[in-house]
C-alpha cells in the first residue's frame, strides 16, 4: 500500500519503520492527507498477521509533528450544515483512530496482569511534538526521546488559540502524568523538554538522537504484545484517584478558582479542558475520549475560537511568511545592518539583529553611547546564560555582532539602515544626509518612527523610493509587532527589504499607511485618555484598572501609562494640539497630565512613579495620592460600564483607521491590534470582535456612549451602513 504522507518499510522481524514526511511542508501536522493516510495504514497495521509491531518516526529535522493544521478550522466549507452527530464523527475521527491503534481494534476491556492484547507501537521523538503531535505519541504503547536534542519540545498548545487537546490528550496525560502536571500543560500551553516529561511519566527513555529508532525497536521487538496502563484492571492515576479522591476535590476547587482568576472567565477553553480532565477521570476511558470529543466541538462551533486560530495562527503565519511582499522582487541578503542611535530603542533593534545572526554597525554620537547602547544586549546575555536559555559560547558570538561606533564611514558596508535617533525632524533629517553621503547606492534607509510620517522625513533623502518606516515597539527583544510604513514615494524594493529583515528577525509585521501615529499610536492614546478621564471624573483608579484586566487586556491602562510616561503623552497631546490648531485645554485628560507632570512631578515609572508607587524590591501599588487630586465619586460606574468605554475608546479608532485605509484589512487590524498594544486576544481582535457581536450592536453600544460621555464614541458611517446590511468585515469566515 502506497500512502501520500507516510513511508512504511517493514524489515525481517516483522517491525514496521513509518516515517511521517509530508510532502512540500518543513514541519509534519495533522491534515487531510495525513489522516486519511494514518487512518489507512492503521486498519491495514492492525489487519496484517505479518506486521508484528511499529515504530512510528519523523522524516523531517524539524520534529516529530506540531499537531493540527489549523486552516482546517477555519476554511469555509459546509460543515455548518451538517448535524451534531455528523460534526461530532468528523471530530471524534482522530480519536477513535488512535484508540484503534493502541488497542488493535479489540473492544477494550480492563486486562488482568499478564494479559495483553495489541500490536506494540513505540514512538521514535526525534524532534518537537505539540499538540496532536504529542497525542499521537501518548497513544504508543512505548516513547523513547532524542536526549541531544535541545529543540525537542512536549506540548499542548491548543489553550493559546481557544481549542483544547482533542485526540485524547485531556485523557492520555492524566493517567500518565497525575492530575495537576496534566492540568498545567494543558491549560497553559508550555511545553516542556524530554528530560522533565520523563520525569512525569509521559516518556519512557531517554537516548541518542541517532539510537532512538533502533531503541524502539528493540522495544517492539522484546513486548510482542502490549496494552496501555489505563486498560488494564486496578489502573489508578497517578498521585491517587480520579475526581472523587479527596485529595483530587481540593485540586480542581483550586485550579478552577486560579483558572477564573487568570483568565477572567474570557476563556472558555480553560474551564472545558478542567472539565474534561474532572469528568474523564470517573468514567472509562473509551466514554472520556468522547467527552473530550464533545468539549472539543463546542469549542470549534464557536466563533471565538475560529477567530483567535484566524487571528491567531492563519492570519499570523501568512504576515510573517511576506503575504503582502511585491512578488517580483529578489529577495534580500541581509548580513551587516547600520543602526543609527543607540538608545532603548536602538540598543534593543541591535540586539534582536545580531540574536538573529546579522552584523550590526551601532552608531551613535559619541562612542561612549554607543559603547553603551550594546551594554543592554551584554546585560541580556548575560542574563540568558544565568538561567541556562544560551550559551556562554552563543551570548559571546552575538555581542561579537555588534560593533559600537561613532564613524559614519563604517556604515559603507551595510546593507540596511535602521534610524533609531531622537523624535525630532530636525535630527533625523541631519542623521539621512550624513549617512547617504556614506552608503552603497543601493542601501534601502528605515526610519524607526512612531509618529512622524515617512513621507516627511523622505523629503531630506536623495533616494525617497528607497526610504520606508519600520516601526518597532519596546521593548523590541519582547515586543512582536511591527509597523512597515511606506511613504507616497517607496519603492516595492523598499517594501521587500523591510518585510525581508522583518522576517529576520522573527517578527510579526503589518503594512499601514504613511499617517501621523500610523496604526497603533492613533488607537492607543485614545485608550489611555480615556482611563485618565474616568481618573478626572472621579472613578475609582482601581475599577479602572481592573475593568481593563477583566476585558483580557495584559496591563491596566493607568499602568501602561506609566511605562510610557506622563511626561510623554503630555508631549503628544501638545503636538497634536499645535499640528490641528485644536484647543485641550477642556479635556479632562489633558488637565490630569499637566497636572500630574508640572504639578505633581509624578512623570511615570522612569521618573519615581505616576499613577503607582514603585517600592523598591516590592509589588507595584496605586498611588494612595490620587484620591486627594481625583476625589472618587460617590456613585461609581458599573464593571460592565467601565469595561465598554475601555473596549469602545479602543474599537473606534481602530474601526476608524479601517475607514481611512490606515490599516488596508481587518487582517492587519486585528493583528496590529493584538500584538502591538495588547488588545483582549479571545477576542480574535477589534475587527474579529464587532464582526461577532454584529455591526447593528456594535453601533448601537456606540451610539449610547456617545450619547453619555461625548461624540469621541460616534461610530464611522461605513459601519453604520454594515449595521443596516447585516454585512461582515470578514465576510462568511467570521
Amino acid at each position: 500500500m502506497s500512502y501520500k504522507t507516510i513511508n512504511v518499510e517493514i524489515d525481517s522481524d516483522g517491525i514496521a519503520l513509518v516515517t511521517i514526511d509530508l510532502p512540500g511542508k518543513s514541519m509534519n501536522v495533522w491534515d487531510g492527507d495525513l489522516i486519511a493516510d494514518f487512518s489507512q495504514w492503521v486498519d491495514d497495521f492492525v489487519g496484517d498477521d505479518n506486521v508484528k509491531g511499529a515504530v512510528i518516526t519523523s522524516g523531517k529535522p524539524s520534529g516529530f509533528l506540531a499537531g493540527a493544521d489549523l486552516h482546517m478550522f477555519v476554511a469555509d466549507d459546509q460543515s455548518a450544515s451538517a448535524s451534531t452527530k455528523e460534526q461530532f464523527d468528523t471530530v471524534f475521527a482522530l480519536n477513535r483512530m488512535l484508540r484503534k491503534l493502541e488497542t488493535g481494534g479489540h473492544k477494550a476491556k480492563p486486562l488482568q496482569k499478564g494479559e495483553a492484547f495489541a500490536k506494540p507501537v513505540a514512538a521514535a521523538l526525534n524532534g518537537l511534538a505539540l499538540g496532536g503531535g504529542l497525542e499521537l505519541a501518548l497513544a504508543c504503547h512505548y516513547r523513547i526521546a532524542a536526549a541531544d536534542n535541545p529543540k525537542l519540545k512536549l506540548g499542548s498548545p491548543e489553550v493559546q488559540v481557544g481549542l483544547l487537546p482533542g485526540a485524547g490528550g485531556t485523557q492520555r496525560l492524566p493517567r500518565l502524568a497525575g492530575l495537576q502536571n496534566a492540568a498545567i500543560l494543558t491549560t497553559q500551553g508550555r511545553p516542556i523538554d524530554a528530560s522533565k516529561a520523563k520525569d512525569q511519566g509521559i516518556i519512557h527513555e531517554l537516548a541518542p538522537s541517532d539510537q532512538v529508532v533502533a531503541k524502539a525497536k528493540e522495544w517492539v521487538k522484546a513486548n510482542p504484545k502490549a496494552v496501555q496502563p489505563w486498560d488494564k484492571k486496578g489502573f489508578k492515576f497517578p498521585g491517587g484517584g480520579g475526581a472523587m479522591d479527596p485529595r483530587s476535590v481540593q485540586f480542581f476547587i483550586a485550579a478552577n478558582a486560579m483558572a477564573q482568576r487568570e483568565t477572567n472567565h474570557n476563556y472558555p477553553a480553560v474551564q472545558y479542558i478542567l472539565s474534561c480532565l474532572y469528568e474523564g477521570s470517573i468514567v472509562s476511558f473509551d466514554t472520556a475520549i468522547r467527552i473530550e470529543s464533545k468539549y472539543f466541538l463546542k469549542l470549534l462551533q464557536s466563533a471565538q475560537t475560529r477567530n483567535m486560530i484566524r487571528t491567531l495562527f492563519v492570519n499570523k503565519q501568512a504576515a510573517e511568511k511576506g503575504e503582502h511582499r511585491p512578488k517580483d522582487v529578489p529577495p534580500t541578503e541581509l548580513k551587516k545592518i547600520g543602526v543609527l542611535g543607540a538608545g532603548m530603542m536602538g540598543a534593543g533593534i541591535a540586539y534582536v539583529t545580531a540574536k538573529n545572526g546579522m552584523e550590526v554597525v551601532l552608531l551613535d554620537r559619541e562612542l561612549e553611547y554607543a559603547e553603551k547602547g550594546k551594554g543592554y544586549s551584554q546585560k541580556l546575555v548575560e542574563k540568558g546564560v544565568s538561567r541556562g536559555k544560551v550559551t556562554k559560547e552563543k551570548g559571546e558570538a552575538l555581542l561579537a555582532r555588534i560593533t559600537p561606533t561613532a564613524d559614519y564611514d563604517d556604515l559603507k558596508d551595510v546593507d540596511l539602515i535602521v534610524e533609531a535617533v531622537f523624535e525630532d525632524p530636525e535630527i533625523k533629517a541631519d542623521v539621512i544626509k550624513r549617512t547617504e553621503a556614506v552608503i552603497g547606492a543601493e542601501t534601502i534607509f528605515a526610519s524607526n518612527t512612531s509618529t512622524l510620517p515617512i513621507t516627511g522625513l523622505a523629503k531630506h533623502s536623495e533616494r525617497p523610493d528607497q526610504f520606508i518606516g519600520i516601526h518597532f515597539f519596546s521593548p523590541v527583544d519582547k515586543m512582536p509587532l511591527v509597523e512597515i510604513i511606506p511613504g507616497e514615494q517607496s519603492g516595492d524594493r523598499a517594501l521587500a527589504t523591510a518585510l525581508d529583515y522583518a522576517g529576520k528577525l522573527k517578527k510579526t509585521p503589518i503594512v499601514v499607511k504613511d499617517a501621523r501615529g500610523f496604526y497603533t499610536n492613533r488607537v492607543v492614546p485614545p485608550y489611555l485618555n480615556e482611563a485618565m478621564r474616568m481618573v478626572a471624573e472621579g472613578v475609582s483608579p482601581a475599577l479602572v484598572e481592573n475593568a481593563a484586566k477583566a476585558l483580557g487586556m495584559p496591563i491596566g491602562p493607568l499602568a501602561l501609562t506609566d511605562e510610557t510616561s506622563q511626561e510623554l503623552g503630555l508631549s503628544i497631546v501638545r503636538a497634536e494640539e499645535k499640528e490641528t490648531g485644536v484647543d485641550k485645554s477642556a479635556d479632562p485628560a489633558y488637565g490630569l497630565l499637566v497636572k500630574f507632570v508640572e504639578q505633581l512631578g509624578r512623570k511615570g515609572r522612569k521618573s519615581g512613579g505616576g499613577f503607582y508607587e514603585y517600592p523598591e524590591g516590592g509589588k507595584k501599588f496605586l498611588w494612595p495620592g490620587m484620591a486627594e487630586h481625583f476625589p472618587p465619586a460617590d456613585e461609581q460606574p458599573s464593571l460592565e460600564e467601565a469595561k465598554d468605554r475601555l473596549l469602545y475608546a479602543q474599537l473606534i479608532p481602530a474601526a476608524q483607521c479601517y475607514v481611512d485605509g490606515i490599516v488596508h484589512d481587518p487582517e492587519s487590524a486585528d493583528l496590529g491590534a493584538i500584538f502591538g498594544w495588547g488588545f483582549a486576544p479571545w477576542t480574535g481582535g477589534p475587527m474579529s470582535y464587532i464582526d461577532t457581536v454584529g455591526a447593528d450592536a456594535f453601533v448601537r453600544r456606540a451610539d449610547s456612549l456617545a450619547e453619555k460621555f461625548g461624540s469621541r464614541f460616534n461610530p464611522p458611517d461605513m459601519f453604520r451602513d454594515m449595521a443596516k446590511s447585516g454585512d461582515k468585515l470578514y465576510g462568511k469566515a467570521a
